[in-house]
C-alpha cells in the first residue's frame, strides 16, 4: 500500500469519528482541523508540554516516539498541550483522573480538534506530532508509564526549583 492509499485509509477511519464527514473534510481543508468525538473509535490523553519536559517541537516528537513506541500525537502549540491517541476503553481514566491537570482522559462526551493528515510541522497551532500510520494505530503500551514519569519530573521541578 503506498502512503497516499495508506493515508486515505486512516482519513476514513479518523472520520467514522463525526456524524458529518463532509464537514469534517471542509474544516481540514479550511482550518487545518476537524472537531472528531472521543469515545467511539478512539479516546485521547492530553498532556502538558511541561509533563513531557521538552521545549522544542522536534525533540518533542524524537522523545515521544521512543517513549511511546510508535502511535498518533497530536500538539496543540497555543496551549501547549500533547494528545496521545488511545482506545476508548482504555484503563487510563483513573490514572489521569487524580485531580491533576498534566493528563487527563478525553473520552465519551469530549471532542478533539484533529489535523489534517500530512500536518506534520509547526506551521500552524495544531499538527501531528506523531502521524499516525494505519487504521486503529492508538498509543497504549507505554502511556501509563510516560504520565507517570511527567509527574515525577513536575514534581522534582517543584521540589528544586
Amino acid at each position: 500500500m503506498s502512503g497516499a492509499e495508506r493515508r486515505l485509509v486512516v482519513e476514513h477511519w479518523l472520520l467514522s469519528a463525526t456524524a458529518d464527514r463532509v464537514q469534517a473534510r471542509q474544516e481540514w481543508k479550511t482550518d487545518g482541523v476537524a472537531l472528531l468525538r472521543c469515545g467511539g473509535i478512539f479516546g485521547a490523553v492530553r498532556i502538558t508540554a511541561a509533563a513531557v519536559s521538552i521545549s522544542e517541537p522536534q525533540e518533542s516528537s524524537a522523545y515521544l516516539l521512543q517513549a511511546l513506541l510508535g502511535g498518533p500525537v497530536l500538539v496543540d502549540q497555543t496551549t501547549l498541550r500533547y494528545y496521545l491517541l488511545v482506545g476508548s476503553t482504555t484503563g487510563l481514566r483513573e490514572q489521569c483522573e487524580q485531580g491533576r491537570d498534566d493528563a487527563e482522559f478525553k473520552g465519551s462526551g469530549h471532542y478533539l480538534g484533529v489535523p489534517a493528515l500530512g500536518a506534520t510541522t509547526p506551521a500552524r497551532r495544531s499538527y501531528w506530532c506523531l502521524e499516525s500510520g494505519c487504521v486503529g494505530d492508538l498509543v497504549v503500551a507505554k502511556v501509563s508509564q510516560l504520565v507517570t514519569t511527567g509527574r515525577y519530573r513536575l514534581a522534582g521541578r517543584q521540589f528544586y526549583g
